[in-house]
């Protein structure tokens, strides 16, 4: 696991931001929605920056959507990376896979493949990358923040 200290705390020393390398294990599931979780209570103990409940579940989920992904589709590690700005939480996964994921059209008699809507519903942005290494996913989550 190689996991980057947050920088900074304050709303002046924004954006805090942290990575963490993932395994092909199953288990990194679970250990990225704990890393997730233990990032936005770290940035929600700064009296400055608001992380709600339902934020930390909206990311917690679009986490395992994306993290379940690359254990599925690209072999190798995953990289998780989180950054919290003064109006969002962006989530990036980046993985071995250079095919970007492809909405589809909504199907209720589809079984699987309903990752990318997920997230797609949750999250305000949803972008894709193809990188020389593979592809980068991303999305944003509106953050809550007391007014200065």
């Amino acid at each position: 696991m190689d996991q980057a200290a947050e920088r900074g705390r304050t709303r002046a020393s924004l954006p805090l931001e942290a990575s963490l390398t993932l395994s092909d294990e199953s288990s990194s599931i679970a250990q990225a929605r704990r890393f997730a979780t233990a990032f936005l209570t770290t940035a929600g103990s700064d009296s400055e920056t608001l992380v709600t409940t339902d934020t930390v579940q909206i990311v917690q989920l679009i986490v395992s959507e994306l993290v379940t992904n690359a254990r599925k589709y690209a072999p190798g590690p995953a990289v998780l990376h989180l950054r919290i700005t003064d109006t969002v939480v962006q989530v990036e996964l980046q993985d071995s896979n250079p095919v970007l994921p492809v909405p589809h059209a909504h199907d209720p008699q589809r079984v699987g493949q309903h990752g990318l809507e997920i997230v797609a519903a949750l999250a305000g942005t949803v972008t894709t990358e193809r990188l020389a290494s593979g592809k980068r996913v991303g999305a944003e989550v509106a953050l809550t923040t007391v007014p200065s």
